[in-house]
């Protein structure tokens, strides 16, 4: 039996400048500036800083073509060049209004050469008296020791890797003779292999003292009990008094976890965010300005130009010239398109941004953030009558200065929840109430989820205790028990 199916489709492509125009929607302000070097130098045809306007020409051509052979002139009506000449040579869409001036140009720090922690832990080496096999091992360890003071590779991976790397045939019991003489460098705790031996190696070299020899039992003995805070096991355990134990664990917690972090000349690149937007308060009301590095003065290149108006006056126009003249018009095209791109890219981050601030005014006004409303990406996409895609490109990956410091715009928007009268509460709001609970409560006996629910209920948000687990994990607060102190 033959059946027959009548489908309707409808399906929605993009063209490949909207697709562009997405990505540049998404990105942030310095890579957006790394994008607009890159298309400058790709289109000649593109120039940035200011530029006097041309005087446009008077005639127009039609957009005609012809069949034509290599001897033959050609026709002026193939190719409208007056629409490259008259149109975004100075773009007018910079709104000073909503920039920063030039005096606000982000001023570079620069950066002091220095040894690098590698080369400080091996100068540092010069200073022992060791074999050149010990030598060999001793740089071998040094280098493979991270940005945070460790090693964390296996024994018996390093004894391989010198003898297929540097042609070091040893021992393992060889490699930990010298790791011992690594573990005597500068800063303590270096080259150890986990936190247990960091700590152990920082306490052994400090003065001898009753709590500094009790710390060393608690790490060496039971550092287990220790890290899951089991207190009233190890003054069971060392049979000691709780202001002893007190004692032991302040001599710890002033111990450095991260060794190689203390350095200061390892030189490690530090990533500075460029905020997109700023938020400021100007008698009593919220004022919106977008970086100006956002806005830069594009111009089509007058050489571009000069060709085009070189190849209108000419009377005689071969196939050669209408091919460079068909080049020209290919970057013009894709000039004028990148310099529209950008107008639509700042007013998309400016109409977005703007709609959070008015979204989230209270919370602007303030700094609180138990003001912050619950406010998803549709709340915004409905207001802006744009699309969600569009408003978490926004969101996702810009930054705004407020006067409460930087701020990652998508840390504004949360889910809703039903407090006890029924109205809706933002979640962020609940996490900074629970937030606080977690500070205020007494140390020695912290909270227990169930108990934080309860309380949580009592101020008027009834919620589960999964869902406080839920919310303390995200604040990354741990459990109750990790949380205890003596």
């Amino acid at each position: 039996m033959l059946k027959q199916h009548l489908q309707f489709k409808l399906s929605q492509k993009l063209s490949p400048q909207q697709i562009q125009l997405m990505k540049l929607i998404q990105l942030p302000t310095q890579a957006f500036e790394q994008r607009l070097k890159q298309e400058l130098e790709e289109n000649p045809a593109l120039e940035g800083g200011k530029e006097e306007a041309l005087n446009d020409l008077d005639s127009e051509f039609d957009n005609s073509s012809e069949e034509y052979n290599d001897n033959e002139s050609i026709n002026t009506d193939d190719i409208n060049v007056d629409e490259y000449l008259s149109d975004d040579e100075i773009p007018e869409y910079r709104t000073q209004a909503n920039n920063y001036s030039s005096d606000d140009e982000e001023k570079t720090m620069p950066y002091a050469a220095g040894t690098s922690f590698t080369q400080y832990l091996i100068n540092q080496l010069n200073t022992y008296r060791l074999t050149d096999e010990e030598r060999d091992i001793a740089e071998f360890l040094v280098g493979s020791v991270d940005e945070s003071g460790y090693i964390r590779r296996e024994i018996s991976d390093i004894m391989d890797d010198l003898a297929f790397t540097q042609n070091v045939y040893t021992s393992e019991e060889a490699i930990l003779r010298v790791l011992k003489i690594v573990h005597q460098l500068d800063p303590a705790g270096v080259g150890a292999r986990n936190l247990q031996e960091c700590l152990s190696i920082q306490l052994h070299r400090k003065n001898k003292t009753e709590d500094t020899d009790l710390a060393i039992a608690i790490i060496d003995k039971a550092f287990d009990q220790f890290t899951k805070k089991h207190y009233k096991k190890l003054i069971q355990k060392f049979n000691i008094s709780e202001e002893q134990l007190k004692g032991a664990i302040t001599e710890i917690e002033h111990l450095n976890p991260k060794p190689g972090g203390s350095y200061a000349g390892n030189n490690r690149i530090v990533e500075h965010v460029v905020p997109d937007f700023a938020i400021k308060i100007v008698d009593g009301e919220l004022e919106l300005s977008l970086n100006g590095r956002n806005a830069p003065e594009l111009h089509v290149s007058r050489e571009y130009n000069n060709m085009l108006k070189g190849y209108k006056d000419s009377k005689e126009k071969s196939k050669s010239q209408k091919d460079a003249v068909m080049f020209i018009k290919q970057k013009l095209d894709a000039a004028k398109w990148f310099i529209e791109a950008i107008k639509q890219r700042q007013q998309t981050l400016f109409v977005t941004m703007s709609a959070i601030m008015h979204y989230q005014k209270d919370y602007f006004l303030t700094g609180d953030e138990r003001n912050l409303k619950p406010m998803i990406l549709k709340d915004i996409a409905d207001e802006i009558s744009m699309d969600v895609s569009t408003v978490s490109r926004v969101a996702n990956s810009k930054y705004v200065d407020t006067p409460y410091g930087t701020k990652l715009i998508k840390e504004f928007f949360s889910e809703s929840m039903k407090n006890d009268q029924g109205e809706d509460v933002s979640t962020r709001e609940i996490k900074k109430i629970l937030e606080t609970v977690i500070e205020e409560e007494n140390k020695k006996k912290p909270l227990t989820d169930e108990t934080l629910a309860s309380i949580l209920k009592d101020k008027g948000y009834p919620i589960a205790r999964r869902t406080v687990a839920k919310y303390r994990e995200q604040l990354d607060i741990p459990v109750a028990r990790l949380r205890k102190k003596i």
